[in-house]
């Protein structure tokens, strides 16, 4: 098999296993701290890809996967990332090259704003509030950045998918 070609493969797990992650349970008590798995891979492969593999339509086709696989409004998601890679290609000469600590805090800005648009999108259908602890996820995902983001690029030159 062609060094492209498990590139490729390598690409499409990490982005299935972010879908599965995002389907694991948790108790009801911790389900307001669950990180957004898909934004955090996605954000990583916009960042990190050199050959341009994260497009406005992998971000869209992996919303709508997102979308049916949690049952949520069909195209929440999808918008939702489709927005989050619009912004990180567009600032990806910046974002690459910040200190970790930065890029942490740029992924929490991302974070935030996303939770902000889910919230417009909720309320233009009609749903209540949500309660304060609702927007604990962005921060946790925001805390779990740097070690997601080393545990990928790590394996990614393990396997010298560069």
């Amino acid at each position: 098999m062609s060094r492209q070609r498990i590139s490729f493969w390598w690409f499409i797990g990490t982005l299935g296993a972010a879908l599965i992650l995002m389907l694991v349970p948790l108790p009801h008590v911790l389900e307001p701290f669950k990180p957004y798995w898909p934004a955090l891979v996605l954000l990583y492969w916009a960042l990190e890809s050199g050959d341009q593999r994260v497009t406005l339509g992998v971000a869209f086709v992996l919303g709508i996967c997102a979308d049916l696989l949690t049952g949520v409004l069909l195209g929440e998601q999808a918008l939702r990332l489709c927005v989050l890679a619009f912004i990180a290609l567009r600032f990806r000469s910046r974002l690459r090259f910040f200190p970790m600590w930065q890029q942490t805090l740029a992924v929490l800005a991302l974070l935030l704003n996303d939770r902000f648009l889910l919230l417009v999108v909720r309320a233009f259908a009609g749903e209540a509030t949500p309660p304060a602890l609702w927007w604990a996820s962005p921060f946790v995902s925001a805390a779990l950045w740097p070690f997601l983001f080393l545990l990928l690029d790590d394996l990614r030159m393990r396997l010298r998918l560069a």
